[in-house]
């Protein structure tokens, strides 16, 4: 499962040309099982508060961060949240996709997420 926060629009997008089962996050939504997590970046290089709250509840089903910027902001805070997250739950920073991101940006998070995340369901 890929959890995903979105606020232009961006990373729903990207989630539609994903081959992979995804839900929004939404208050109060809780996991069970292995996930990947796919946010933006808030402020000047800050965590969404959404995605803060439920990474305190969930982060320990967390096996990567999926983050979406706009690489015009400079490379100090171009997606800052992913590397903030991937620090604080230790697991690996999978992908910085620039805006709606490319072909192989999808096509990497695919990969990590079969090897990854449906490995991780089989054990």
């Amino acid at each position: 499962m890929i959890v995903y926060a979105s606020r232009t629009g961006n990373i729903r997008a990207i989630i539609e040309k994903l081959n992979v089962p995804a839900v929004q996050l939404t208050a109060g939504l809780a996991m069970t099982e292995p996930f990947l997590m796919f946010t933006y970046t808030d402020g000047i290089g800050q965590v969404p508060s959404s995605v803060e709250t439920f990474m305190q509840d969930n982060g320990h089903y967390c096996q990567g961060v999926i983050v979406s910027g706009n690489r015009n902001f400079g490379h100090d805070v171009f997606g800052r949240a992913g590397d903030i997250l991937a620090k604080q739950y230790n697991v690996p920073l999978v992908r910085k996709l620039d805006l709606r991101g490319y072909q192989a940006d999808y096509e990497a998070v695919e990969q990590f997420y079969f090897e990854r995340v449906v490995a991780c369901k089989r054990m």
